[in-house]
This record gives structure tokens, sequence and C-alpha cells, in this order.
């Protein structure tokens, strides 16, 4: 057998025993943040279960089978997400995955499967699953039929029905030590040490940004500019901030996950400010910033940063439940402390 996937043996080794024993699940749900391993785990899956080798050997990654998955092409394995199949002229990006998706997949899937044993369908971040289409996905998990396999991802399984929770074998991934992704990078896919280092790091246990980082320098580049852009906001007036606020509206309303992403660095920066501040510099994640960690942490009270730390994620929390991003965004550098007014404490807000 060859599993892509790294750092989950325990979820392996229980599809490995399904497969042995024919005792798998019609549905299950793997949860986990993003980029940790849940789509790699979904085609290892989907892979096993149509392999062209013999049981022992499954998934063996060589077989047309196996290559058809690997590439896509699988008339019996099927990735629902968000923007898959978009409609003849839809260039809007989806906020949802659509009842129409759903159909058409249970559709198929009252069908034996075409050219394999079973036929897999994966639906990517579930919690994106609009409340009819997951009612109608719902019915079907009620009665499985035939040879099929439905495998549903997440990164926030509070968003999904508890109907449809229940309906699944529940399996948690979890983030991997920095080690194991560090030796993975270096082992498989000969990331020079340093850098593999630093990349494990910053990917927070999950392999699949560390190895997305190694392959895309602009990931790395990307993240340096939310760190100057964020450095030139705590130095600037409040006009300044304000255009920034808008700047960040206006990329919410066409791609949120961006803000998103930059909202997570940030946090990520005032967290380390904090393990620096109290003397705890070996559990900093930004390694390559440790200077000017050290001295932006000089010029905050551990009050300020606490604080600072907290507005951005409870302004992380507000947007995704769709609060005015705007005024979120404007809140939010309200609150943020200005460089070099340590000790002023009308310049944070704790409300």
């Amino acid at each position: 057998m060859v599993w892509q996937t790294i750092g989950q043996s325990k979820i392996v080794d229980l599809f490995r025993n399904a497969l042995k024993q024919g005792s798998l699940s019609h549905a299950y749900l793997l949860v986990g943040p993003p980029q940790v391993g849940k789509m790699t785990l979904a085609l290892d899956l989907a892979r096993a279960l149509n392999c062209q080798a013999g049981p022992e050997l499954r998934p063996c990654r060589q077989c047309l089978s196996c290559q058809k998955i690997s590439t896509g092409k699988h008339a019996d394995v099927q990735v629902v997400a968000l923007n898959s199949n978009p409609a003849n002229g839809e260039a809007k990006e989806r906020t949802e995955i659509g009842i129409e998706q759903i159909k058409e997949i249970l559709h198929s899937a009252s069908f034996p499967p075409f050219e394999g044993e079973y036929r897999v369908y994966i639906i990517n971040e579930a919690e994106h699953l609009s409340s009819e289409a997951a009612n109608c996905l719902l019915k079907t998990l009620e009665e499985p039929v035939g040879k099929v396999v439905f495998v549903l991802t997440t990164a926030n399984v509070r968003l999904l029905p508890s109907t449809l929770i229940s309906r699944c074998q529940r399996l948690n991934l979890l983030r991997m030590k920095n080690d194991e992704i560090e030796s993975a990078l270096v082992g498989r896919w000969n990331v020079e040490p340093g850098k593999a280092g630093l990349l494990a790091c910053l990917s927070c246990g999950c392999l699949g940004w560390a190895v997305e980082a190694a392959d895309n320098p602009g990931l790395l580049q990307g993240r340096s500019e939310v760190l100057e852009k964020m450095k030139v906001i705590i130095g600037g007036d409040y006009s300044q901030r304000f255009a920034a606020a808008y700047q960040l509206a206006v990329q919410f309303g066409k791609k949120r996950e961006t803000v998103y992403e930059a909202l997570d660095t940030w946090a990520g920066w005032w967290r380390d400010l904090l393990l620096v501040k109290t003397g705890c510099n070996g559990a900093v994640v930004n390694t390559d910033y440790l200077p000017d960690l050290a001295k932006m942490a000089g010029d905050f009270t551990l009050f300020q940063i606490k604080e600072a730390l907290r507005n951005i994620l409870e302004a992380g929390k507000q947007l995704r439940m769709n609060a005015n991003s705007r005024l979120v965004l404007e809140v939010l550098m309200l609150k943020l402390p200005r460089a070099g007014t340590k000790g002023e404490k009308e310049v944070v807000t704790s409300n």
C-alpha cells in the first residue's frame, strides 16, 4: 500500500482495517484545519477503493485507476466544491455549494460504478453547503445505496447541521509536529533543511501549506507583504488606518479568504509578540522575523499586545458571521495600538 497521507497514521490504519474486513462506512466526515491533509486522505481512500492491484497492495498509485483518480479523470470519483463545474457564463465566485450541484451527484449515485468498484463523492469544505443542499444530501445519507461512499471535509464542523454530522463517521485530523513536517519536507520533497524548518514553523501543523509554500515562493512573499502592510498601519495615523480598512473591505467583497488569511497572519504576529514579550522565544512561529519582533515587543506594553491579538481574532470571528465588513475593519483599526504610544491607555479599547 502506498498512502500519500502523512501524519494521520491512526486514520489510515482505520481505513486499512475497514478495507480488509469489508466494514466501510457509507459516509465519512473528515474534520481538521485547512491544508492539514483532508483532501489527500479522501483521494487516498478513493484510490484504495478502486485500485486494480491486489487487496494487500491497495492503493498502489501505479495502476490506471489510481492514476486517473490522481489526475481527476476517473468516472466514478467526483469532487464537489464551491466552484467546481461552474455554470456557463458564471464568472462570480460562489459563496455556497448549491442544491443543483448536489442533485447532479445524487443522480449519478443511483447508477452502478462505471469503471471502478465504488462511486466516491468528495464534498470539499462541506460547511459551505446551502441548507437546501444539505437537506437534499441528508436523504441519501439516511438511505445509502450500493457501492457508494461519500467523504465530506470541513475546517469548521460547527457550521454543519447536526443531522448531517450524525449520518457520517467523523474522523478528526490532527496537526503534525514541526519536526515531522520538517522531516517530510526534506525527505519527500527535497526542501533545503533551513527552509524546511521555517516552513514547518509557519505551517502551524498543516503539512499541505508547507508543501505548497515550498513549491510556490509567492506564498512567503505574500506573507511578507501582509506583515509590512500591518507595520505601516501600526505606525500610521487614523486617516491611513481608515484607508486601509476600506481597501480590505473592498478586497473582502471580491475574495474574502484573502482577508481571513491576512487577519490570521496578523494574529500570528501579535501572538509571537506576546511570546517574545514574556521571554518564550522558542515557541515563536515567525522565526525569520525575530529581530523585528524583539524591537516591536519593546514598543508596546503586555496589555496592548494582548488586546491587539484579542481584537484581531474578534474581527475575524465577526467577519465569518457575516457582519458588515467595512465597519468591523474600521473598528479594528481604531483598536490596534499605535507605534510610539507605549503606556497610553486611551490608545487601546478593551470593550
